[in-house]
């Protein structure tokens, strides 16, 4: 057995036999997976800083489970509830990708087109970095040198100092006008939240309709995501309190939410994450993505075609999608972070099955250990339980 399944089965026993976590389970679904996950992740709460998660499973039946542990408002002492929601951040990528591939199938979209192509009229175009020699593909894998708005200094000033303000694109881009490229397009990796506020922008100008009405028709009603919500402006239905920490680089604050609404505007982010939803939810849509029900299954190939990336052992980044070798196994999918949030969401092709994980803190002090390794801790109980193997 190698050394971390042995210390995670430690871990998992010792949580067997506290009487505080097991009697936890009284009155809840005594089979022997939901058991097992339940009460691991209620150790996970009892034994460190996070205040409380949500953890989603889709599995190869085609059932999914969801459950929840510790607190969703730790001043309020209210519990996590499995149909909370929280926000995803950059997984929310992938529905915005999904759409342009699906626009590539149709022969709207070309992978290997330039941007100037699609928005070289607007006139700002010729002072965005790298605009003349980037292509979508580059922009969804994050090879087209184009560098991050959303970490800019300035812009965390601006948004400190204007939490609840409604962005448009073109102000996003501004803070990197005149900006010299890391690299020339295609020649490197640097992750991106401004690549894909640049495919969303195509998408629209091809299609001349908003990509959230897209995504709504094209992907969230016809695979029952009821429970994924847009999160483009403060009051997000069902979204539960996080916790930013004391140095929370997006703001001045700690808790997330107040009066049920958040306390800056995630607006701000846009295709670069977008999203609020259940765990549940979204382990259901990486199980569609990665079977080949969000878009059309030959573009798979170009999907996960990666490009090296340092995001996890052994990591590359394809269209959209992080692919990596977790202690667990193969693992495909996406992490998330905004403020007081934290996603992993991946598929285990080993197992057939996906599991997303949220988190309501994104204080780093708060982890033990890294969410990607809970969530591949968490993948190794499911597929034990399951009598998977590899």
């Amino acid at each position: 057995m190698n050394p971390e399944r042995a210390r995670r089965l430690a871990v998992l026993l010792v949580a067997l036999s506290t009487p505080a976590l097991s009697g936890a389970l009284s009155g809840q679904s005594t089979d022997p997976l939901s058991a097992a996950v339940q009460v691991y992740i209620d150790s996970l709460t009892h034994n460190s800083g996070i205040p409380g998660l949500t953890l989603g499973l889709a599995l190869p039946d085609g059932t999914s489970r969801g459950f929840a542990a510790g607190w969703s408002d730790t001043t309020a002492h209210r519990e996590m509830r499995a149909t909370d929601r929280m926000l995803q951040g950059s997984v929310g990528k992938t529905y915005f990708g999904a759409v342009a591939l699906q626009l590539v199938s149709e022969g709207r979209l070309d992978l290997d087109a330039r941007l100037a192509d699609y928005l070289g009229d607007e006139p700002w175009y010729h002072r965005l970095p790298n605009g003349d020699d980037a292509t979508i593909r580059q922009l969804m894998s994050h090879t087209s040198g184009i560098v991050r708005y959303e970490l800019n200094p300035v812009f965390l000033q601006d948004l400190t100092r204007e939490p609840m303000r409604t962005w448009t694109a073109e102000e996003r881009l501004a803070y990197l006008f005149g900006m010299e490229p890391p690299f020339a397009a295609g020649e490197g990796w640097d992750y991106s939240d401004t690549n894909y506020i640049l495919v969303a922008m195509a998408v629209e100008k091809v299609l001349g309709t908003l990509i959230y009405d897209e995504i709504d028709r094209r992907l969230l009603g016809p695979l029952s995501l009821e429970n994924t919500v847009r999160s483009d402006r403060p009051a997000v239905p069902g979204i539960v309190n996080g916790y930013g920490g004391p140095e929370n680089p997006f703001g001045d604050f700690d808790e997330t939410v107040s009066e049920g609404r958040l306390v800056f505007n995630p607006q701000f982010e846009w295709a670069g994450g977008g999203f609020a939803s259940t765990t549940e939810d979204l382990a259901i849509w990486v199980r569609h993505i990665h079977e080949g029900r969000a878009f059309d299954p030959t573009l798979l190939d170009d999907f996960r075609t990666g490009t090296p990336a340092p995001l996890g052992p052994e990591a590359s980044y394809g269209l959209g999608v992080v692919m990596m070798q977790l202690p667990a196994g193969t693992a495909w999918g996406h992490s998330g972070f905004m403020p007081g949030y934290r996603t992993e969401a991946y598929y285990f092709p080993d197992y057939g099955f996906a599991l997303a994980l949220q988190v309501n803190s994104s204080d780093r002090p708060a982890f033990d250990r890294p969410p990607l390794l809970l969530l591949s801790e968490l993948a190794e109980i499911v597929s034990e339980q399951l009598g998977l193997g590899r």
